[in-house]
């Protein structure tokens, strides 16, 4: 099998270079002519600073070195899938294509897998996701990840093609539960960062995971996803990680956010976009989702963090 990567980032190389460790042949696309170059001179990212790219991986910026793959990893934003998904549907048919992106669409308000699925509904759609730092499976240490496909034996061809001696992928047909469970994290993990940021402490930062995990299983659950997929690496596993680590994008965009300081502009963060997307969705299906609700509010400036405080803490008491 083929495998070829859409996005140069820092997790599309990381996935590239531990599958091309283990012996499989690459295609790496990166669409800044600029950075390919340097790629290809360097053999490095540098977004990944010390990672030497292994001379399997070829790199990129035509499309068509992709295309002729048999699977593509789609490690590129959520809200830039859709365009590119519907830009390139020709050559995308019949392919295996796995989402490597958390995040709901903001136009669409469905997951990567489902997206996939809606505008190229003749490919395979699955998800790669679970907690997972790019450095760390660079540097080929030990990751465990969920691989969510609704057709179980072409998940498990998946499974055994992705998996390598560090990277320990498990299986799901819960592709719902397993985007959601991948994009409402990053939610948590803002808010995680605002409270660091903001002095609040570490109790405070354990409340916000504490009660944010049922606010990610009442959504996932009313959409048809499984509370147990959401117990899983794709929610619960990649929740912890991401609220408890700078190395989180999300995390360090709220540490901001509670610090009242700027973030830069070019990274992107998935959760600001799919905490205005559960936003809505909380509305339109009448669901209580108050820590997602005052993030997609703090992410506008709708509101600051002091009031964003009083609102949760100004909540009726109720049991657990």
């Amino acid at each position: 099998m083929k495998i070829g990567i859409v996005g140069g980032g820092a997790f599309g190389t990381a996935l590239g270079v531990a599958l091309a460790l283990d012996g499989n042949d690459i295609a790496l696309w990166a669409r800044n002519a600029d950075a390919v170059t340097a790629m290809q001179t360097t053999r490095g990212n540098a977004k990944l600073p010390g990672v030497t790219l292994p001379k399997n991986i070829s790199i990129s910026a035509k499309l068509e070195t992709v295309f002729s793959c048999d699977t593509l990893l789609l490690a590129i934003p959520a809200q830039t899938l859709p365009a590119f998904l519907n830009t390139h549907a020709a050559q995308l048919s019949g392919k295996y294509l796995v989402a490597c992106c958390k995040g709901i669409d903001l136009t669409r308000m469905t997951g990567p897998a489902s997206t996939i699925r809606d505008l190229v509904p003749d490919a395979t759609a699955a998800m790669l996701t679970g907690p997972s730092f790019a450095a760390d499976i660079a540097r080929g240490l030990p990751t465990a990840l969920t691989l969510a496909c609704a057709d179980d034996a072409l998940g498990a061809i998946l499974q055994t093609a992705l998996s390598t001696t560090s990277l320990r992928i498990y299986r799901t047909t819960d592709t719902v539960g397993a985007e959601l469970g991948g994009a409402l994290k990053n939610v948590m993990a803002i808010a995680s960062g605002v409270a660091i940021g903001a002095g609040l402490g570490e109790s405070a930062r354990a409340a916000l995971i504490t009660r944010g995990f049922p606010e990610m299983q009442r959504l996932a659950t009313e959409l048809g996803g499984q509370a147990d997929t959401l117990s899983g690496l794709s929610g619960f596993g990649d929740l912890v990680l991401t609220c408890t680590s700078e190395q989180s994008r999300n995390f360090r965009y709220g540490l901001a956010l509670g610090r009242g300081e700027s973030f830069d502009s070019d990274t992107t963060v998935e959760g600001a976009a799919t905490a205005r997307a559960v936003r809505q969705l909380a509305r339109d299906l009448d669901i209580d989702m108050p820590i997602c609700t005052v993030v997609a509010d703090l992410t506008e400036d709708k509101t600051d963090v002091m009031r964003a405080l009083n609102a949760l803490l100004s909540r009726p008491l109720k049991e657990e």
